[in-house]
């Protein structure tokens, strides 16, 4: 939205200033009643590619290359010289009889302004990208591994449960809706005590509430069932203090 918002300003400003589309002839009222159609247009046609961004990025296994970054800022080239063209045939010159070709508006009109504006956008998206991975880089959470060995960052909310494994815990986790585990070097109540938001079902399990999908019993055994099919034992110690919690977080039990 800003960058929809900062493009159609800059479009304006570039269009009035450099006067690619021999603005000079007409008055500043002029000016200031029809340049600013093209940047409306310029920041419409980013905001209609944002649906198409986030198909690429779904398609890309939720991940953004350069080559996803080419593919967007080619259609959103093509879309903006639609709605520009739109612009200046519908509003501009809607009965004038000799207007710009459509050869003479791309090759002299359209491209010198992308020469402006790309260069603009490209920066202005590496800038907000940077930033929001800063801030969800950030948010994420340590589970560090015993003395030197590794440990791993994760949101908080993709942790679904961790076992302990004789000198290792086994994490559960999601990784762009992909279930993943990771077995890491400590000890489940030095973990327990580390995140404040895991619960413990078993002397032997952590959960993350948050995940919570419904309670099963088999065999006698109380289980409960997490995200991705993840099912974890539920011992009588803890049981009352888990359906508390989950109670908590105002789901049904």
């Amino acid at each position: 939205m800003y960058i929809a918002l900062g493009l159609a300003l800059w479009i304006f400003v570039f269009l009035y200033f450099t006067e690619p589309l021999n603005v000079s002839e007409i008055s500043t009222i002029e000016k200031l009643a029809y340049l600013p159609f093209y940047g409306i247009a310029g920041g419409f046609a980013y905001l209609i590619m944002l649906p198409f961004q986030q198909w690429l990025f779904k398609i890309g296994q939720r991940s953004w290359t350069l080559q996803s970054e080419f593919f967007f800022l080619l259609f959103f080239m093509m879309m903006g010289l639609v709605l520009s063209r739109s612009v200046y045939v519908f509003i501009i010159v809607p009965n004038e009889p000799n207007i710009y070709s459509l050869a003479y508006f791309i090759t002299g009109i359209y491209l010198p302004t992308l020469i402006a504006v790309i260069p603009i956008v490209f920066i202005s998206r590496w800038a907000i990208g940077k930033y929001k991975n800063k801030r969800l880089e950030d948010k994420k959470i340590v589970i560090n591994g015993e003395g030197t060995y590794e440990g791993l960052r994760l949101l908080q909310e993709n942790l679904i449960s961790i076992k302990s494994d004789d000198n290792y815990i086994e994490v559960t986790y999601l990784v762009n809706e992909v279930l993943k585990k990771q077995l890491i070097r400590n000890k489940l109540s030095v973990i327990e005590k580390d995140l404040a938001f895991v619960v413990r079902t078993h002397r032997s399990y952590l959960i993350n509430p948050v995940h919570f999908q419904r309670w099963d019993v088999s065999n006698g055994k109380l289980q409960i069932m997490l995200a991705a099919q993840v099912k974890i034992p539920v011992s009588k110690t803890y049981a009352s203090h888990v359906k508390s919690t989950i109670k908590d977080l105002g789901v049904e039990v």
